[in-house]
């Protein structure tokens, strides 16, 4: 017997976070079937240092502006951005602005 598909639906992403006061926030959304789907809100200023996931990731601007280092290239980046990371792909992120994006991983199948 086959099981019944599911489905996850968020009306407004902007209202599953607040941006704090001098700092960054970080809230997972969804965590499965192969995915997390993490929401960020970030004050201006604050930042994600350089790091790398052993994941490709997408990161998705929902509000505000920042600037991203992908590798030795850097972007700003607003509101409708896309940016695909493959795996090991050193990055970094500063909110040139309060910011909030998305950041969705692709588990290892």
């Amino acid at each position: 017997m086959t099981e019944p598909a599911t489905s996850t639906v968020i009306p407004n992403l902007l209202d599953e976070v607040e941006i704090p006061e001098n700092g960054t926030l970080s809230r997972v959304a969804f965590d499965g079937d192969g995915f997390r789907v993490v929401l960020f809100a970030f004050d201006t200023g604050q930042e994600l240092t350089d790091h790398a996931a052993t994941v490709p990731a997408i990161v998705q601007v929902l509000k505000g502006r920042m600037s991203i280092a992908l590798g030795d290239e850097a972007h700003e980046i607003g509101p409708g951005s896309w940016v695909h990371m493959e795996a090991h792909l050193t990055h970094a992120l500063v909110a040139l602005e309060p910011s909030i994006m998305i950041l969705t991983l692709r588990r290892s199948v």
